[in-house]
């Protein structure tokens, strides 16, 4: 179940020392929102994360990121933590190792992955402002349906089914991962 602590300035410090308790915390106009993840929800987001941050890392592009990463929007009145993320090398100055704090500005490929209780409404809050911040390819996955919606712009371009890649286009040079890994059965 999803809860929101209104009108409230966070800063860095205090949205670090909230409990690590599996739930994921954003802000969204002032607004604390914490909602629990489901295993489908990580297990799917995992299966990207190992895909990309594998490819990224081999290639010397950038970095790759979880759901417990965190993102200002220019205004800090959005704090976003897509469920997967990328941050291209050319955007962060040079550093040797990732910020200990959280990133000011938007990933430059956000991923979402649906559950259950979001809505459309939320949703696309967060895609707004995460063209408004800089992200430039973002990805909606769709467990329930099995398919991913491609965004340039806060409205989507493609729709991508099982039979489909995903592509990193000219964010991510030359990855492209089949849609239907994200969504198959266990081997085990």
């Amino acid at each position: 179940m999803e809860t929101t602590v209104q009108n409230k300035v966070w800063t860095d410090d205090e949205l670090m020392s909230l409990p690590d308790n599996g739930n994921k915390y954003e802000v969204m106009n002032e607004e604390l929102i914490v909602s629990p993840a489901g295993i489908e929800h990580e297990e799917i987001g995992v299966r990207l994360i190992v895909a990309l941050a594998s490819f990224v890392r081999a290639n010397k592009l950038g970095i790759v990121c979880g759901s417990s990463a965190g993102y200002w929007m220019n205004t800090r009145e959005y704090f976003l933590s897509p469920d997967v993320s990328f941050i291209a090398k050319e955007r962060l100055g040079g550093l040797k190792r990732a910020p200990k704090k959280f990133f000011d500005g938007a990933p430059d490929l956000a991923v979402e992955v649906l559950s259950p209780r979001d809505t459309i409404e939320a949703l696309h809050e967060k895609i707004v402002e995460y063209f408004k911040n800089g992200t430039r390819l973002m990805w909606v996955l769709n467990p329930e349906e099995q398919i991913v919606l491609v965004y340039h712009a806060p409205q989507p371009d493609k729709l991508l089914r099982a039979s489909d890649a995903l592509d990193g286009e000219n964010v991510i040079p030359g990855f492209s991962m089949p849609v239907s890994e994200l969504f198959s059965e266990f081997e085990f």
